[in-house]
């Protein structure tokens, strides 16, 4: 074996490797058993977080196989993201990130729910993807397949349509998709639940909906039927609805 030849295979070696897994939505025990050893194997384990807020509810998930050799380190990821026009604070992200890969450390990056479902993951996984580094993603339970478990509510049958629809999108998006949609999803309830509410009355999947904010963790909410809901009702950010058309 040459210098050369080793030199390669050491640097090969001593990169280290980046891992999104998804936590699933708020049980700890939801987490797959893939997902649980590679949190308990981690060197480094990578939290996101906004400037506003402290705390990760990902982090708490996964806490039960986070071994003590692991290193947890709080991220800023804005809430917005330009490909184009990287802001200072995404670079920076990046590069705290893949300091660490290469100084052979494998790095976990914690998600709710799915990574390559509304995750923060997913534009980390755009900047790693093309630097050289080895990225394995792993799958969690999205917040409402949980919901529909949880709750015995079936999300879609037989030849049924179903929408997933952020409920930050406008009204009027909303409003075109549910008209045409057996059954929804609706991600994100937290801001416009008036206008959500009223959409879903229009479209009759009011009031056999069924809503649960933070959904598997101690302080979870569950809402059945939401036609006579408050429309100023406060929700927290993890907030989902499972409706139904009736007249289909």
């Amino acid at each position: 074996v040459t210098y050369f030849q080793f030199y390669i295979v050491e640097e090969i070696i001593m990169k280290g490797k980046l891992y999104g897994i998804g936590v699933g939505p708020g049980d700890s025990e939801l987490m797959t058993v893939k997902a649980a050893r590679l949190v308990g194997e981690a060197d480094i384990i990578i939290t996101p977080k906004t400037e506003k807020k402290d705390g990760s509810v990902a982090l708490n998930i996964a806490q039960p196989y986070i071994q003590d050799h692991t290193e947890i380190v709080p991220v800023v990821f804005p809430m917005v993201f330009h490909a184009e026009t990287l802001s200072d604070a995404w670079l920076e992200a990046k590069n705290i990130i893949v300091s660490y890969l290469e100084a052979g450390k494998n790095v976990v990056f914690l998600t709710l729910g799915d990574p390559m479902f509304y995750s923060t993951y997913m534009y980390v996984y755009r900047l790693v993807e093309n630097t050289g580094y080895e990225i394995e993603t792993v799958p969690g339970v999205p917040a409402f397949c949980a919901i529909g478990s949880h709750l015995g509510y079936p999300i879609v049958e037989k030849e049924e349509v179903l929408a997933i629809v952020p409920a930050t999108a406008s009204k009027e998006k909303i409003d075109a998709v549910l008209a045409v949609a057996d059954d929804a999803v609706i991600m994100k309830v937290y801001k416009n639940f008036n206008e959500v509410q009223e959409t879903l009355v229009k479209h009759n999947m009011a009031d056999d909906a069924v809503m649960i904010s933070r959904v598997g963790l101690p302080d979870e909410e569950v809402y059945i039927g939401l036609d006579q809901m408050p429309a100023d009702t406060k929700l927290n950010y993890l907030s989902t609805i499972l409706a139904k058309r009736k007249d289909r």
